[in-house]
């Protein structure tokens, strides 16, 4: 699962959509790829957002925000012609987000350049989905990124299933190229159904692992918590009770979290443990990209701290709360 970086600073790098959650109340700036380098930067990990911004109103606000919230402007483009993405969202009575995406927007048109492959050769991980491969430039930009990583890099797949844009072909060349996947109970039974797997949960995600060669699968499942499996280790944590402001980016930051514990070698189960502690603190604010309190985030900032009494504090003694993630 990459090079060990437990004294050193990760390259993470999200390449996708960013755009505006447009909610019932106000406009959040989102995005999957943005919201995960985002937490990755607040983890530790020397972070990239790769993607365009629209040359209009929304564009100039955006940048301006992205400037603010220390995204590194260096992979951050500005694309004549299109405008900025924008999402409207709203709430079913669950509280689960629900999403209408504009179409032909800035991010559909991510360039390849020579920067991309000198940041993709560095990268120790990127994060990628497949809505932002609905384009055919973005597509194929996504998939160059990609094959020019290295093979320690972790290539991790959230497939981010929008619909009308679900399309078979593209998941599946993103599985080919993935090492590690991020996917909640409703885009396993999709997968499922698309790769005509049977069985109960762990001998889907075991036949996906095999399948594809993933290092890794993490199943998120709302409040009842999170499942990591890897070849040889399967790590199940129950949920955080949470005060639930809104879900929208939580699964993100689960990602992120995910992504810089694993490159920094923790336990498996302290990985989950954690992943699901700061998607709960996403969920209990207002939007995607929240401040994550300093103690929750000391584990994967490679701090020494005693793991055991992280796990007294934040999760109790017996690990019986529940979260939404």
């Amino acid at each position: 699962m990459g090079r060990n970086l437990k004294n050193s600073q990760p390259i993470v790098v999200g390449i996708g959509e960013v755009l505006w959650d447009i909610l019932p109340q106000k406009r959040l700036l989102g995005g999957a790829p943005a919201n995960v380098v985002f937490h990755c930067s607040q983890l530790g990990a020397d972070s990239y957002l790769v993607s365009e911004l629209g040359d209009d109103e929304l564009g100039n606000e955006m940048g301006d925000l992205l400037t603010n919230l220390e995204f590194k402007p260096d992979f951050l483009n500005v694309r004549a012609g299109y405008p900025t993405g924008t999402v409207s969202v709203w709430f079913d009575a669950s509280q689960n987000p629900r999403y209408r995406i504009q179409e032909d927007v800035a991010w559909d048109c991510i360039r390849w350049s020579p920067q991309l492959e000198d940041l993709a050769r560095k990268a120790d991980a990127v994060c990628f989905g497949s809505l932002a491969q609905r384009g055919l430039v973005s597509r194929e930009t996504i998939g160059r990124f990609l094959d020019c990583t290295s093979p320690s890099c972790l290539r991790v797949l959230d497939i981010n299933l929008r619909e009308p844009y679900l399309d078979s072909a593209v998941l599946l060349a993103s599985l080919e190229r993935a090492s590690v996947l991020k996917l909640n109970t409703e885009e396993l039974d999709y997968l499922s159904n698309l790769l005509a797997l049977k069985g109960n949960t762990q001998n889907r995600i075991v036949h996906m692992i095999q399948m594809f060669n993933l290092s890794c699968v993490a199943l998120t499942r709302g409040a009842q918590g999170s499942t990591l499996v890897t070849d040889d280790e399967t790590v199940d944590c129950s949920g955080l009770e949470t005060n639930v402001r809104d879900t929208v980016g939580a699964g993100d930051a689960f990602t992120a979290a995910m992504i810089v514990g694993l490159l920094r070698k923790i336990p498996l189960h302290e990985v989950n443990l954690m992943a699901g502690r700061i998607a709960s603190c996403v969920c209990a604010q207002a939007g995607a990209m929240v401040s994550l309190p300093f103690e929750v985030v000391l584990g994967l900032r490679g701090l020494e701290i005693p793991v055991q009494g992280y796990r007294k504090q934040q999760m109790g003694p017996k690990d019986t709360s529940r979260a939404r993630t």
